[in-house]
């Protein structure tokens, strides 16, 4: 132990890295603009950007510094929440990320408000924070006896100088020397109240198909006692799969309506795929194979983990097993602080199969990597070896992965191609219910709801 991975320490001045937001030139640009129309440029430069970055309409958590890794958000005091909370509630957000050296390094944070859609809301910082927009990070510690050092960095919110005024969305900007519109990592979350009360239940018995591969949500939103002028142009809904954005509906017409009452039944929208039920692995140890893992070795100056191989799926039976929808947690067995005691271990993945899919690619899919597909986490086929393989760097713990297809020229993903397809599996939809009254210059976030199938 104490064996310091040199590669992280190199190329320090990658931490500089300017990311696709950096509007600053354009101000400076359009110094003769007033407040109002400067405002109007900068958030449509950012849109447009966000655009560039991240490939879609929604952006999620994500590193933009290599030096960042395990950038976590969600409700102190739990584990595998999502990074949602009640306005007024005694609940708060909490971020960490390691930095990979030991090296002094200056963070800070600001957090912006966002629509349903994750643009910038049109509305200044004092409408929906109180007290300061930006902070320093100053909760950091070292790790302790572990073959790759880092320092961990973490924050929670509101706290006693930042609390919430509105729900909606919102994202929080980790920045370095306050270079403010140079963000090292974003991590993305909600504010919510509880006006809207949403109800659902997911069903086998699809109007395509009868309990096979897809299953189908059926849900209702019920908004008696509050207030609405024009329902169908006030109300958004957004739906998600296991948090996935790959797969998410949104601009959902109701089935039907009434004043108060929103049903959204039998919409072909809201079929998704089964898939199965998510793969499993445990590191918390490096002295011995946790489950999923075939055997653990010390191959300097790294620990490695061999997961044991997953075949690709051609039962059609399905086999109940339990997952956590694709989320992790940081662990290690005998410690005291994980968060500085976990080291972190190269994990190999493979998939055995005589011949690669020539119609597309294979990626890891989980909240490790905030369900996004990038080269880091796609497969590659090895003729020699006759399987798919990947190796990523992970922090000790438990983790959930699926094996994900893309097409070629599709965006959609499908779990079917490797891991089967099953009306049974246990997944969970979450439910965001958006309002922007008439007149009113942002979404407020009004009911949020995690349906699972049990």
């Amino acid at each position: 132990m104490g064996v310091v991975n040199q590669g992280y320490n190199e190329n320090k001045q990658q931490s500089k890295l300017k990311s696709p937001q950096s509007f600053s030139h354009y101000k400076r640009r359009e110094e003769g603009l007033n407040y109002k129309q400067m405002r109007i440029l900068v958030i449509f430069i950012y849109t447009i950007s966000c655009l560039l970055a991240f490939g879609q309409a929604t952006p999620t958590s994500k590193i933009f510094n290599p030096n960042i890794r395990t950038l976590q958000v969600g409700i102190k005091g739990t584990n595998l929440s999502l990074p949602v909370i009640q306005l007024g509630s005694q609940d708060q957000i909490k971020v960490s990320f390691d930095e990979m050296s030991h090296n002094a390094h200056a963070y800070g944070y600001r957090i912006i408000h966002c629509n349903a859609d994750w643009t910038p809301s049109n509305i200044n910082s004092n409408e929906y924070l109180n007290g300061f927009t930006n902070a320093n990070i100053t909760d950091i510690k070292l790790s302790q006896t572990t073959t790759v050092i880092y320092t961990n960095y973490s924050f929670s919110f509101p706290n006693d100088d930042i609390s919430f005024k509105i729900t909606g969305n919102y994202i929080v900007y980790v920045y370095e020397d306050n270079q403010i519109d140079s963000p090292v990592a974003q991590a993305c979350f909600s504010v919510y109240d509880s006006r809207a009360k949403i109800s659902g239940l997911i069903r086998g018995n699809t109007d395509t198909e009868l309990n096979t591969r897809l299953q189908q949500l059926d849900f209702e939103v019920d908004l008696a006692g509050y207030p609405t002028k024009d329902i169908l142009a006030e109300v958004k809904v957004v739906v998600r799969q296991n948090n996935r954005t790959d797969n998410q509906v949104v601009n959902l017409q109701p089935t039907s309506f009434t004043d108060s009452k929103l049903n959204y039944f039998s919409r072909n929208e809201l079929i998704f795929e089964g898939g199965n039920e998510y793969h499993r692995f445990d590191i918390s140890s490096v002295l011995v194979g946790g489950a999923g893992v075939d055997y653990v070795r010390m191959l300097r100056p790294n620990y490695h983990a061999f997961l044991l191989p997953n075949k690709i799926q051609t039962a059609k039976t399905y086999t109940q097993n339990f997952d956590v929808n694709g989320r992790y947690v940081i662990n290690v067995q005998r410690a005291f602080d994980p968060e500085v005691e976990a080291d972190y271990v190269y994990v190999h993945f493979s998939i055995p199969t005589k011949e690669p899919f020539f119609d597309g690619s294979i990626y890891l899919g989980g909240e490790f990597n905030f369900n996004q597909l990038d080269e880091s986490v796609k497969m590659n086929y090895s003729f020699d070896n006759e399987a798919y393989t990947k190796e990523m760097l992970l922090k000790q713990g438990g983790y959930n992965y699926q094996y994900w297809f893309k097409q070629k020229n599709r965006n959609q993903l499908s779990v079917e191609r490797v891991d089967g397809s099953y009306w049974q599996t246990n997944n969970e939809y979450s439910i965001y219910v958006y309002q922007r009254p008439w007149g009113d210059r942002y979404d407020k976030l009004i009911g949020f709801k995690v349906i699972s199938r049990q």
